[in-house]
């Protein structure tokens, strides 16, 4: 989905960050993804666990996205955001305090960012913007696949709504203060335990889902490594086309070892499909993240194919 006509871009790498949410699970690969690009990074987190600086930040600014004074300091001497600060479940606090949280924390970083001068962010949105993985509607289902930006949204409960407001005020506030920002659809993000700074949780979650596929189905078995999911973020702040953008990210193939045909005649069979899915091939649109920054991801789970096993029987 894009507010403007697809004019071109001439958009230069950026050369101060401001990353938001910096201590959470894509924020440190983002720190050090862009001490590896040479950019310099501020990174703005509640608490400091005392290794940011040697994961990339230049200056660590502590206090709270929602908070006017602490992103305002955060926003010295920044040409771009990298918003990732939220509550990342519905579960982790009251409906009310996910949904003001995270919407009032990508209002008040993009407003004030606007006003600062900044012309090149990205957001951390998610896949749940579409509602699947935590709706209470034990039928909730995808209306149709591969997932894409048009897809309508089934959202009910307070994080995946939260979500899908903040791309509206992304779009909103583009239209304001006339910067470009692309909002990222976030699969299930882990590392492979390639690098000691970061996570391993990529492996242990492809385990289960092999064992038990069912487990996948909520989030159409997608997945998207935290390097992958780092550089993504960075490479959308030089966008090939102006105005607000919103696009899926996630590996090309799923994370469970089956056909992927299999895996949706078994747990989607009444979701319309728009084309076919050989292999393992992900039930995801991933052309226009690929065609706005040259989404490429580089670190997959292990590619064999299995035949998919009879369900898990339950008491």
């Amino acid at each position: 989905m894009s507010t403007n006509p697809p004019t071109a871009a001439l958009a230069s790498p950026p050369r101060h960050v401001l990353v938001t949410g910096a201590a959470g699970l894509i924020g440190r690969a983002v720190l050090r993804h862009l001490r590896a690009c040479g950019i310099r990074s501020t990174a703005l987190t509640l608490t400091d666990p005392g290794d940011l600086d040697a994961l990339g930040a230049d200056r660590v600014v502590i206090g709270d996205a929602t908070d006017p004074t602490a992103v305002a300091d955060s926003l010295t001497e920044v040409d771009a955001v990298i918003h990732l600060a939220a509550i990342p479940a519905p579960s982790l606090a009251s409906g009310p305090e996910v949904f003001g949280m995270n919407t009032r924390a990508t209002y008040t970083v993009l407003d004030l960012a606007g006003q600062a001068g900044v012309r090149s962010i990205s957001i951390a949105s998610s896949i749940n913007a579409l509602g699947i993985r935590f709706s209470p509607n034990p039928a909730a289902a995808p209306v149709y696949l591969p997932l894409d930006s048009d897809a309508p949204t089934i959202a009910a409960d307070s994080y995946s709504h939260s979500k899908w407001v903040d791309e509206a005020t992304a779009t909103a506030l583009a239209r304001r203060h006339g910067f470009d920002v692309v909002c990222l659809r976030l699969p299930l993000v882990g590392g492979l335990g390639h690098v000691p700074e970061l996570d391993d949780r990529l492996l242990a979650d492809a385990g289960r889902i092999a064992r038990d596929p069912s487990l996948g189905a909520p989030d159409l078995w997608l997945y998207l490594e935290t390097r992958d999911a780092a550089a993504a973020m960075a490479d959308a702040l030089s966008p090939r086309f102006h105005g607000a953008h919103v696009v899926h990210v996630a590996a090309p193939q799923t994370s469970a070892p089956y056909p992927t045909e299999d895996l949706l005649n078994r747990y989607w069979p009444g979701v319309g499909r728009r084309r076919e899915f050989p292999g393992r091939t992900a039930p995801v649109d991933l052309t226009a993240a690929t065609k706005l920054f040259g989404f490429a991801p580089q670190h997959l789970l292990p590619s064999d194919l299995r035949l998919l096993p009879d369900p898990i029987a339950t008491p």
